[in-house]
């Protein structure tokens, strides 16, 4: 790409999107161009073909999706299989259609099968059951990456999937309803030192700009410590509850693929420590 390509980041208000607009911004990329919601649903065919054909992007990062936890997915299994569904389908299509040089496809290590061998390879894929509590998205996900693999094959495009594991940083969902493990864990921990140190004030602020089940920081304490309490948060026990239904221990994936294509993988830049 040359630094005034015009790049496509869909998905630049999210965890993943964000991170690549800073990275693009901090290399000198200057011609970055976005679709706000609602002003842009990329479930609408329309509106995606709209703005392709009024911008006509050289290169595409799709990192946009419905995304939660195990409770969100579990909850709202149609929205995560449609909603993703169209956003792929629409996105992915258009850039054909308006002749994209380069798409990168973001999808999920949730698609290979629960119980496939360690570590994970791509050839793996589709040879046995999905994990259960988020297959929806899954199969949204694996419907995306054939997407890319049949318009390259048809068409001669270069869209590409990547597959990142467990993601956590700046930007992320932090709602212990829908988040994922990593973020609500780190929200858990939180709470419960301030709970621990009695620190009420501090949990208001969380309960402000995060309400949990609409408990804010204006409710009273009985009521901040019983929502507390249903989240597994306690002064005296852990909080890290086991209400969810179990997901597997491991899941390690290889990177002989990206290191045959001279792709440089970079290590994790935000420790838990």
């Amino acid at each position: 790409m040359e630094k005034t390509s015009k790049i496509y980041v869909r998905g630049n208000t999210g965890l993943v999107g964000s991170a690549i607009v800073r990275k693009l911004q901090s290399d000198g990329y200057t011609n970055l161009i976005f679709t706000p919601y609602p002003e842009y649903d990329l479930r609408n065919q329309q509106q995606v073909e709209d703005f392709f054909q009024k911008e006509k992007p050289e290169y595409v990062f799709l990192a946009a999706a419905k995304v939660g936890g195990i409770m969100a997915n579990s909850t709202y299994p149609a929205e995560f299989i449609y909603d993703n569904l169209m956003i792929a389908t629409n996105v992915i299509h258009a850039s054909y259609k308006y002749s994209v040089k380069k798409l990168l496809n973001l999808g999920s290590s949730c698609i290979y099968p629960r119980n496939a061998p360690q570590p994970l390879k791509e050839e793996y894929l589709l040879t046995g059951p999905l994990e259960p509590t988020n297959e929806p998205y899954s199969i949204a996900k694996i419907a995306a990456i054939k997407l890319c693999r049949y318009y390259n094959q048809q068409y001669n495009t270069n869209f590409l999937s990547v597959m990142p594991t467990n993601l956590y940083g700046p930007g992320d969902n932090f709602n212990l309803e829908t988040s994922h493990v990593l973020p609500a864990l780190i929200r858990k921990m939180h709470l419960a030192k301030c709970l621990e140190n009695n620190d009420l004030d501090s949990i208001r602020k969380d309960l402000d700009k995060r309400p949990i089940e609409g408990v804010d920081g204006n409710a009273d304490d009985e009521t901040i410590k019983k929502i507390l309490k249903k989240y597994e948060i306690y002064i005296t026990e852990s909080a890290l509850g086991n209400k969810q239904p179990a997901k597997k221990d491991e899941k390690v994936l290889t990177a002989n693929c990206p290191n045959s294509l001279g792709l440089r993988l970079a290590p994790p830049g935000i420790p838990l420590r």
